[in-house]
C-alpha cells in the first residue's frame, strides 16, 4: 500500500543491473537531482501519474463513448437502427468507422496494459495488466479481421466487438483512476505527520538573527520559536515560556507548558510565548522522523492474515487463464451456429472480470489506514502483525509503577530506629538514592532537598534489581531496598510487621534503611493512580480482557492499589527477572498476552508477551523493546489501540469476503454457466465495470477507519 521496496545490494556491486531489471518489469527509474529529496521526487511521480490517468482516461472516452452509441444504440432503438440503414445499408462500412474508434484507444492509453502484460506474462509471472491485455486483445483482433477479412467467417459470426475492448479500457482507466484517489486519502495520516515538519528555522548565530532552511539547522545551534509557530527540531530550552501543544505527537488535547531545561520536539506548536532552546536532535533522528519511519514500517508490513490473500493471489491468474481457454472450448464445442461469437464474448468476460487488484489491495489499504489513524491518536505500531495480534489478545498485563499508577512517588513518612536522627538519615539516604534512576529513588531525593538538606558524597554505590540500592557514606554501609533485601541481609523485621501492614494496607510502599546491619529507618512512599487508568481497566475487563497486575512491590501495598483499580488478579513481589516467567506462564494454553510496562526492568516482559506495549513517557528501552508504544503515556490509549485494531480486522476480513466472494459469484457468470437455464449473459463491457467497481469498492471500505471514534477520548 506504500508502494515501496526497500533493496539492499552488496557494497561492491553496481546499481545498473537493478535499473534494468526494474525497466525490464515495465517500469520507470526516477532518480533525485542534487539537493532534492526522494520524498517529493515521489511526490511529483504521484502526481504526474495521477495526470497521466486523468488524461487517458479523457481520452479514452472520448472515442470509446461514440463508439458505445454507434455499437449499442441501433441495437436498442429501432429509429436508430433505421437511421443508420437509411444512411448506409452495409454493415461493414459501420465497421470501419468503429475500427477507426476503437484503435487510438487500444493502441493511446491502453498500451500502459501491452507494456506490463506481456513482460508480465514473458516472465511465467501474468497478471491483471496479462488478463486486460489478453481479454481487450482478443475482442479488438477478432473485431479487425471480421471488418478487413468479413468472407473469412461464417455469416453468423460476423459481429464485431470494438466497443468491448474500447469501452472495457476506458472503465478499467476510470477505476485505476479512482484507485489512485483512494489511494492518496489513505495515506492522509502520513501527510498530516509529514505536513508537521517545519520548513524553515530562526537560528541565533554570531549576534544575529538568521532564517535559515531546516536542511542547515546543525547540532548545538540556538534556535527561536515566536507564539504560533512550529518548534522545527528537538532540543531544549535554553530561556523563556510557553505552553506547546504536542497533541499531534502524544494525542494529548492538553499543552504542556515549557520552560527553563524542558524537552521539545520538532513539529509541536508553540502557542503563547518566546522559547530559545539548544538543537538536540535534526534530520532523521529527531522525534517526528522516527515516528514517520515507523508508521511507514508499519504501513507496509503484512499481518497473518494477508497470507491467504497472498496464496490465493499468486496462483489466481494461472487459474484464470485455465478457465478463459476452457470457457472458450466448451462454447466453440457446444455453442451451436453463434459458437464463434459465444466463445469469444464469454472469454473476454471471464479475463475482464478476474482482474484480482480487489483481492491485492484488500489488506493493505486497511492496515495503512488503521495504522495512519492509530498514529493521529498519539499509538504507534511497530508493525503491522501487530493490529491482527493485539485484536485477539485476551489478557493484559499491567507493570504498576509509572504504567497504573503516575510514576512520580512522594516520600510520605519516615519512622526512625535504634536512636538515629531523623535529619541525618533522610540525608544519607537521600545521598545513596541520588545516584538511582528508580522513581521511589528520586522521591525521596526530592524529599530531602525540600527539607534544605545536604547530600553526602557516595562511594561503592551498587545498584540491585528487585531489591535495593547500597553503598558508602560518611564512612557507614547503608543499604536500603524492600523487605526482601533486608531478610537476604539477615535482618529480621518481626517488631515493624504491624507498621509494614498499616503502611501497605494506605497503598504506601514500605522500605527499609539499614546503616552497618542494623535497621535505621522505615520510609514509605505513594504513587497516585495514574489519571485514566481505571477507566482502562473497567473498559478492558468489561469486554472480556483478563487484567493481570505485576509489581514487584509489597504484597499489601499491591493490594491496596488493586482494589483502588478493581483488579483481582495480582501478582506481587516479583523481581525483574520474574515478570517474563510471570507472561511465559499466562501464555500457556494459547492464549495471547499482551504486557504493558515503561521501565528498563520491563523490557523481558516486553519482549516475551505476544504484544509487547510501552508508555512513551517511559525509558527508551521499553519503548524500543515494545511492538506498540502510547505516546502521550495515557493508559486510555490501550482501549483505543485494542478498539482501532480489532475494527482494522473486521475491516480486512469484510475486504476479503468481498474480493473473494465477488470473484467466486462472478467468473461462473461470465463464463456463461447460467446461459442454458436463465439466459444470461454477462457482457464485457459491464464485467469491465464490475471490475474497476470491486477495487474502489474495497478502497472505500477501508477509508471508513479514518472515521473511527476512541472509545475512551481523553479531555
Amino acid at each position: 500500500a506504500t508502494e515501496r521496496a526497500t533493496i539492499t545490494l552488496p557494497s561492491s556491486a553496481s546499481d545498473l543491473p537493478l535499473k534494468n531489471a526494474v525497466t525490464n518489469a515495465g517500469y520507470e527509474v526516477l532518480e533525485a537531482a542534487a539537493g532534492e529529496s526522494i520524498a517529493d521526487l515521489e511526490q511529483q511521480s504521484k502526481t504526474l501519474e495521477l495526470e497521466r490517468l486523468r488524461s487517458s482516461l479523457v481520452f479514452s472516452a472520448a472515442f470509446a463513448i461514440p463508439l458505445l452509441i454507434l455499437a449499442m444504440l441501433p441495437m436498442l432503438w429501432e429509429p436508430a437502427m433505421n437511421l443508420q440503414m437509411r444512411l448506409n445499408p452495409s454493415q461493414n462500412f459501420w465497421n470501419w468507422i468503429m475500427l477507426a474508434l476503437a484503435t487510438p484507444v487500444q493502441f493511446g492509453p491502453g498500451l500502459r496494459f501491452y507494456n506490463t502484460g506481456w513482460k508480465a506474462l514473458r516472465s511465467s509471472n501474468p497478471d491483471m495488466n496479462t488478463l486486460v491485455m489478453l481479454g481487450t486483445s482478443a475482442a479488438y483482433f477478432f473485431s479487425l479481421g471480421v471488418t478487413l477479412f468479413p468472407s473469412v467467417f461464417p455469416l453468423e459470426a460476423r459481429h464485431v466487438y470494438f466497443e468491448s475492448s474500447a469501452v472495457v479500457l476506458t472503465l478499467i482507466l476510470l477505476g485505476k483512476y479512482l484507485e489512485a484517489i483512494a489511494k492518496g486519502r489513505s495515506s492522509q495520516a502520513m501527510k498530516k505527520l509529514l505536513g508537521l515538519q517545519a520548513k524553515t528555522a530562526l537560528v541565533l548565530r554570531g549576534g544575529l538573527e538568521l532564517l535559515l532552511p531546516l536542511e542547515q539547522v546543525v547540532l548545538g545551534d540556538v534556535l527561536r520559536v515566536r507564539p504560533g509557530e512550529k518548534i522545527p527540531v528537538d532540543g531544549v530550552v535554553q530561556s523563556g515560556s510557553s505552553y506547546v501543544d504536542e497533541s499531534m505527537i502524544s494525542g494529548e488535547p492538553v499543552p504542556v507548558q515549557k520552560q527553563t531545561g524542558a524537552k521539545v520536539v520538532g513539529g509541536t506548536l508553540n502557542q503563547n510565548g518566546v522559547l530559545t532552546f539548544v538543537v538536540e536532535q535534526v534530520g532523521a533522528n529527531t522525534v517526528l522522523s522516527q515516528i514517520i519511519k515507523l508508521v511507514e514500517q508499519a504501513q507496509g508490513s503484512k499481518p497473518a492474515i494477508q497470507g491467504l490473500a497472498d496464496r490465493v493471489v499468486r496462483v489466481f491468474t494461472p487459474i484464470v487463464l485455465g478457465i478463459a481457454a476452457l470457457t472458450a472450448l466448451v462454447w466453440l464445442i457446444f455453442g451451436g451456429e453463434h459458437a464463434v461469437s459465444f466463445a469469444l464474448v464469454n472469454t473476454v468476460a471471464v479475463l475482464i472480470i478476474a482482474c484480482p487488484c480487489a483481492m491485492g489491495l484488500a489488506t493493505p489499504t486497511s492496515i495503512m489506514v488503521g495504522i495512519g489513524k492509530a498514529a493521529e491518536l498519539g499509538v504507534l505500531f511497530r508493525q503491522g502483525e501487530v493490529l491482527q495480534t493485539l485484536s485477539e489478545s485476551k489478557v493484559m498485563v499491567f507493570d504498576k509503577t509509572g504504567t497504573l499508577t503516575a510514576g512520580k512517588p512522594t516520600l510520605t513518612d519516615l519512622v526512625v530506629q535504634n536512636g538515629f536522627a531523623r535529619a541525618e538519615i533522610l540525608a544519607w539516604v537521600a545521598s545513596l538514592e541520588g545516584s538511582s534512576e528508580h522513581p521511589v529513588g528520586r522521591a525521596i531525593v526530592n524529599a530531602a532537598v525540600g527539607e534544605g538538606l545536604t547530600l553526602e558524597p557516595v562511594t561503592d554505590f551498587e545498584n540491585l534489581p528487585g531489591y535495593g540500592v547500597q553503598g558508602r557514606v560518611s564512612g557507614h554501609l547503608l543499604q536500603v531496598g524492600a523487605d526482601r533485601f533486608m531478610v537476604q541481609l539477615g535482618i529480621t523485621l518481626g517488631s515493624l510487621e504491624g507498621l509494614i501492614q498499616s503502611l501497605a494496607d494506605q497503598g504506601k510502599t514500605p522500605l527499609f534503611a539499614a546503616i552497618d546491619g542494623k535497621i535505621a529507618a522505615v520510609l514509605a512512599v505513594s504513587d497516585p493512580i495514574k489519571k485514566g487508568s481505571l477507566e482502562a481497566v473497567r473498559w478492558l475487563k468489561q469486554r472480556g480482557v483478563e487484567v493481570v497486575m505485576v509489581t514487584g512491590d509489597h504484597t499489601r501495598t499491591a493490594q491496596a492499589v488493586a482494589r483502588l483499580l478493581e483488579i483481582e488478579n495480582v501478582r506481587a513481589e516479583v523481581l525483574p527477572s520474574g515478570k517474563a516467567a510471570e507472561v511465559q506462564a499466562l501464555q500457556k494454553g494459547g492464549r495471547k498476552v499482551a504486557f504493558v510496562g515503561d521501565g528498563i526492568n520491563d523490557a523481558p516482559a516486553l519482549a516475551q508477551a505476544d504484544v509487547g506495549i510501552a508508555m512513551g513517557t517511559g525509558t527508551d528501552i521499553a519503548q524500543s523493546t515494545a511492538d506498540v508504544v502510547i505516546m502521550s503515556g495515557d493508559l486510555r490509549g490501550i482501549p483505543n489501540a485494542l478498539a482501532l485494531s480489532q475494527a482494522t480486522l473486521r475491516n480486512i476480513r469484510l475486504n476479503l469476503l468481498w474480493a473473494f466472494g465477488y470473484n467466486i459469484l462472478l467468473i461462473p457468470l461470465a463464463a456463461g454457466v447460467t446461459y442454458p437455464s436463465l439466459g444470461w449473459l454477462l457482457s464485457p463491457v459491464l464485467a469491465g465495470g464490475a471490475m474497476g467497481l470491486s477495487s474502489v469498492l474495497v478502497l472505500s471500505n477501508a477509508l471508513r477507519l479514518r472515521g473511527f471514534r476512541p472509545p475512551l477520548a481523553k479531555v
